[in-house]
């Protein structure tokens, strides 16, 4: 299946149902009063959060929904039915955006989470609601309100305990696809990853987590080169980040520049992301001697002072049960950390929304450039265009039939 991380959508709920103008009329009955009914409410639009789902993909095929009007009131004082609502389902992780006002309408984490983003139309009234002691023959109404019409924008971010991230062929999705059941795309060239995939990594029978890797980062990604920028807003959830660094890349490129230029690159990026624990693990150690590989680890060690590091080999199952076990160890004490202590709690908390708020501004930022840029080129086309009709004058020769 095509993977879909965004896609603007228009909701539109129902309009809420007139109000009815009626008397009574029975036989032998005299005087009857104002009997006119209430319109039913409109129907409403909600998203809900569905875990079976991990693309917008259906969004691109029906990017319209719309809910029921409400029915119109009756005589007898009967109250017309309201609109059904109707429920959109969208995958964990979903933010929405309302694209007219760049408001962030809500966040979509938890399984079953409902959000409403168009409310229906309120009720007409009907005459009989108007009655009173001064007016015993009202004939006056109210129609139904007209319902909330939004455009939305549905940005995905993948929900996953580590994210890995790296250069073009570090060995990211080798890594995913041996320690767990994932079965990314694995070859000897760059850019092999395309699309985010998540894996579960499984410790013991009640001991795991999920692991996601996207596309390779390369220099000015942050800036929108490459894929990897359009795709970091998913590791914006993770609690680690697991930079993989190739110990011995094709390029002959030093791996101590390569992992400061990443980390770069993530600073730019999201300052707050940054922030994030970043654990580096040199992939393919098996390429080097002991020697060079103890060099290599000092030295990573000096240049990140604060950053555990792990020597890796995907291929040669080298040091990855230590590497597993040590993040579940991590994980499972900050989850008890964050239940126990409210403060680390509300850090952590607070982390989570300076980042959010990052890759929304970044997220703008290349929209608004990609239109600046279309802009740009249609006005270069139409300047091409201009210069044509302002060239030498063309002999026409017209044709009769």
């Amino acid at each position: 299946m095509q993977f879909i991380d965004e896609a603007s959508i228009r909701v539109q709920a129902g309009k809420g149902g007139n109000g009815c103008l009626s008397f009574r009329r029975e036989k032998y009955v005299e005087r009857g009063g104002p009997d006119g009914g209430n319109g039913g409410d409109g129907g409403s639009v909600y998203l809900i959060a569905d875990e079976a789902l991990n693309t917008l993909i259906d969004f691109r095929y029906q990017p319209a929904y719309q809910a029921r009007n409400g029915h119109g009131g009756g005589s007898r004082n009967k109250t017309g039915a309201g609109g059904e609502d109707i429920y959109v389902k969208v995958p964990m992780g979903t933010t929405v955006v309302d694209e007219e006002t760049q408001e962030v309408l809500g966040d979509l984490s938890a399984a079953d989470q409902t959000l409403l983003v168009a409310e229906g139309g309120a009720r007409g009234l009907g005459n009989a609601t108007f009655k009173s002691s001064t007016n015993r023959a009202p004939r006056k109404t109210t129609p139904g309100h007209m319902g909330d019409i939004r455009r939305l924008r549905l940005q995905l971010k993948l929900l996953a305990d580590v994210g890995l991230l790296g250069l073009p062929n570090a060995g990211k999705s080798t890594l995913i696809g041996q320690v767990s059941a994932a079965n990314p795309k694995v070859a000897d060239y760059p850019f092999t990853t395309l699309a985010p995939s998540l894996g579960v990594v499984r410790i013991a029978a009640d001991a795991s987590f999920v692991m996601a890797d996207i596309p390779g980062l390369i220099v000015g990604a942050a800036q929108g080169a490459g894929l990897g920028a359009q795709f970091l807003r998913h590791l914006s959830r993770t609690k680690v980040l697991l930079h993989l660094v190739d110990v011995q890349p094709e390029d002959q490129s030093d791996p101590i520049e390569n992992a400061l230029a990443i980390e770069q690159e993530l600073a730019e990026y999201s300052e707050a992301l940054i922030q994030r624990p970043i654990w580096l693990a040199l992939s393919k150690v098996d390429q080097l001697d002991d020697t060079d590989l103890d060099a290599l680890m000092e030295e990573m060690a000096e240049t990140f002072p604060d950053r555990p590091v792990y020597g890796i080999s995907a291929l040669g199952d080298i040091g990855l049960d230590d590497l597993k076990n040590d993040l579940m160890q991590y994980l499972t004490e900050e989850r008890l950390q964050a239940a126990e202590d409210p403060d680390f709690a509300e850090h952590l908390e607070s982390l989570e929304k300076r980042i959010s708020d990052d890759v929304f501004a970044h997220s703008e930022r290349m929209r608004q450039r990609r239109q600046s840029d279309g802009a740009d080129e249609q006005d270069e086309m139409d300047d091409d265009f201009d210069d044509t009709l302002e060239g030498p004058e063309t002999e026409v020769i017209y044709v009769r039939d």
